[in-house]
């Protein structure tokens, strides 16, 4: 859930992966932030297959202003947002949100509100015809939104965190997937 903190609404400023000078990125997230592959596999793969997922909450919400905008969605319109933590080893290295509209939940997408505990990356990527935009790129900082939830189990504070977003056509509807990178993750 977001939660205001301080007073301060501000969103995460999101930037096309091809529009991001590499140099200004952490080096030992690179290959994490630009990999256009199932991340799910590559966690999976990263730790010897000591992988799951856990659901911090799947609900109704109106989601930011550039979450409606990514999928087209209207000022008033609701959302499914699902955010789970990606574990691996024991630790969280992947916090994920995810923005579903309604209309994308309907026919052949009925299926993503039953997803539990199961990554909807291995769902989307098991699926023929699924297509994914052009991934963007963020930092999330102190007083952010999204901030205080990607990194509300972590021991320390951070300055900042990285993620990567895509909308994905799931039978032509759209999707929009968050993944920020956690600390404990590893430069692979």
């Amino acid at each position: 859930m977001i939660v205001k903190r301080g007073g301060i609404w501000q969103e995460p400023v999101w930037r096309p992966a091809d529009n991001v000078l590499r140099a200004t990125l952490p080096s030992h997230l690179l290959t994490w932030l630009f990999d256009s592959a199932s991340l799910t596999l590559r966690l999976q793969q990263a730790s010897d297959g000591d992988f799951s997922v856990r659901l911090l909450s799947q609900g109704w919400q109106r989601p930011l202003l550039s979450e409606r905008r990514a999928l087209a969605m209207g000022h008033h319109e609701y959302g499914m947002v699902r955010q789970v933590q990606l574990i691996c080893c024991g630790q969280p290295w992947v916090y994920a949100r995810s923005v579903i509209p309604a209309r994308t939940l309907r026919g052949a997408g009925r299926q993503l509100m039953r997803l539990g505990s199961r990554p909807l990356g291995a769902f989307l990527f098991a699926h023929r015809g699924v297509v994914r935009e052009p991934m963007e790129i963020a930092s999330v900082r102190p007083g952010e939104l999204i901030y205080a939830d990607a990194t509300a189990d972590l021991a320390s504070p951070q300055a900042s965190v990285w993620g990567r977003r895509s909308v994905f056509r799931f039978a032509q509807k759209p999707l929009l997937v968050s993944e920020f990178f956690l600390p404990s993750i590893p430069a692979r």
